[in-house]
């Protein structure tokens, strides 16, 4: 029978990572991996449950091929030609996964875009890319108005061409998606990846979900399916593996909203980030029924994960990656217990070390780095070749992030351009944010280094605070007494600055850059 089967089987962990070897081959579409083959075979088999009132409730496989079919068409008809490249401008629903598939059908490259982009964010990337045609919706055509090049396809407002489309031969290394880096330092770049991406992805979900694929899964998550954390993580393997992906509009996140749509959806297997989950923990919110929870992009902390275990009934699985390259990382608690302070595992497929700066493998701390050959590396930054060749080192992809390496696991120390020297210290703002949000004043926090004449750096942390709690200079110092003896003197914050917000990413992460450079003009003034 066709259809992406899991790739791993419960085992050992040490079984599975020395025993895998990826079966890539040489001719592969992502079309038909998520939708043609098991349309083929059970076309009544339900794909997406769409709680976005965007279309028919439960849709089959059958039907999100007549969808992207019809897509296809219509991207055709508009001039759309292998290579080309494609935006789609859509929240979560069956119509954002059917542009995906469509332009993979005739074998042109997908750019996901973010509702949340104003103007200028949203043309550099539609810019940058050259993409002639955008997948959207009537508010995404709003949103493309002014940009007078860019044809808006919206396939509620027109009459789709109807019949079969046959997926064009792509091989396993074609261009087939561009997603674009959050720009957290410097412009962002577009990672162009190969349709054997997915496949690169899969043993990673898999791990992170204790084994995804099992009777009655079900897959969601509240990050929007147009970063790679959305797409990659969690819509397109659960098409591939054939477990029901739930789709749901979230403008907000919404801790009442959450509960509804994991009861409504009969959600099993959750990708929730971690700005999400500090949320829920805000409100202590208990979700019973999930089978698993992952969750990646910044490391959680004991704290976070103790109170996992008991709002859920089950231990977060942490997972670890990048756009560049992703899902290279994970725990898994049906494999092995979580270690403290670490982000889990090499998943099996993928070779992780840490490096020094001449490319060699170091058992203290260095440059987190990721061996070529992982299946979801991507092919290089689009039309920047000297920014490609920078991110390697040797036959090292360089994530930016520094760490240790123990026994296997992987510690997250921080970014390279965040560690913060002080005293002849080096420090990592992540550890210090944990232990700052295990106290009951803070709702988020951000970490950076200031700059400081006699120290090179002091450790500066910037706090928003739980409703209801007032800034004074004694929570101040109780925050700081809370760290001085939880983790070392050396490492408190010597300044503790309350704000309303923190600058964050629209996937949820705190800007440090923009923090770093308010710091940088205190310390100037």
């Amino acid at each position: 029978m066709k259809g992406t089967r899991p790739l791993l089987r419960p085992a050992p962990y040490e079984v599975l990572r020395d025993e895998f070897q990826w079966d890539i081959p040489a001719r592969l579409n992502m079309a038909a991996q998520v939708c043609d083959d098991w349309a083929e075979a059970v076309p009544e088999r339900v794909s997406i449950i769409d709680l976005s009132g965007d279309g028919p409730r439960d849709v089959s496989y059958g039907t999100l091929r007549v969808m992207a079919d019809g897509l296809a068409h219509a991207l055709l008809a508009r001039g759309v030609m292998q290579g080309d490249r494609v935006g789609v401008l859509r929240s979560q629903g069956a119509w954002c996964a059917a542009a995906h598939i469509a332009i993979w059908k005739i074998g042109a490259i997908s750019i996901p875009l973010f509702k949340l982009f104003k103007h200028d964010a949203l043309s550099s990337r539609v810019r940058d890319a050259g993409a002639r045609v955008v997948v959207t919706d009537a508010e995404g055509a709003g949103m493309l108005a002014g940009f007078g090049e860019v044809d808006a396809l919206t396939p509620e407002r027109e009459a789709l061409p109807e019949g079969r489309f046959e997926t064009v031969q792509t091989e396993a290394e074609t261009p087939a998606v561009l997603i674009y880096t959050s720009g957290t330092t410097g412009s962002p770049k577009g990672a162009l990846h190969a349709h054997r991406v997915l496949t690169g992805h899969l043993p990673g979900v898999e791990v992170s979900h204790d084994f995804l694929g099992q009777p009655g899964d079900c897959l969601w998550t509240p990050a929007d399916w147009a970063w790679i954390g959305g797409l990659f993580d969690v819509l397109m393997p659960g098409l591939a593996i054939g477990v029901p992906v739930v789709a749901a509009r979230m403008a907000k996140f919404s801790v009442s909203e959450c509960v509804r749509i994991v009861s409504e959806g009969a959600v099993k297997n959750v990708f929730f980030p971690p700005t999400a989950l500090r949320m829920l923990k805000a409100e202590d919110a208990q979700i019973g029924g999930l089978r698993s929870v992952a969750s990646g992009g910044e490391p959680l902390g004991d704290e976070m994960l103790d109170w996992g275990r008991r709002a859920f009934g089950l231990t977060i699985n942490e997972f670890y990656g990048q756009t560049e390259c992703n899902m290279v990382g994970s725990s898994c608690g049906a494999l092995f217990d979580p270690r403290a302070g670490a982000l889990g595992r090499a998943v099996p497929g993928h070779e992780v070390a840490v490096i020094d700066g001449e490319g060699r493998e170091t058992v203290g701390e260095g440059d987190i780095a990721i061996k070529r050959g992982s299946a979801s590396m991507m092919l290089e930054y689009f039309k920047k070749p000297q920014e490609t060749a920078e991110k390697f080192r040797g036959d090292w992809l360089l994530t930016g992030d520094r760490g240790v390496i123990e026994d296997g696991f992987i510690r997250f120390v921080g970014r390279e351009d965040d560690v913060i020297t002080s005293a002849g210290y080096r420090i990592g703002p992540a550890e210090i944010e944990d232990c700052l949000l295990t106290h009951d004043a803070v709702a988020t926090v951000g970490v950076v280094g200031k700059p400081d004449r006699l120290r090179t750096e002091i450790v500066k942390a910037y706090v928003v605070l739980r409703a209801g709690r007032e800034a004074s200079q004694d929570l101040a110092e109780a925050l700081q007494a809370h760290v001085k003896e939880r983790l070392a003197t050396y490492s408190y914050p010597r300044e503790i600055e309350f704000l309303k917000a923190l600058p964050m990413t629209v996937t949820g992460k705190v800007i440090r850059k923009d923090l770093k450079a308010r710091a940088a003009a205190e310390g100037n003034e």
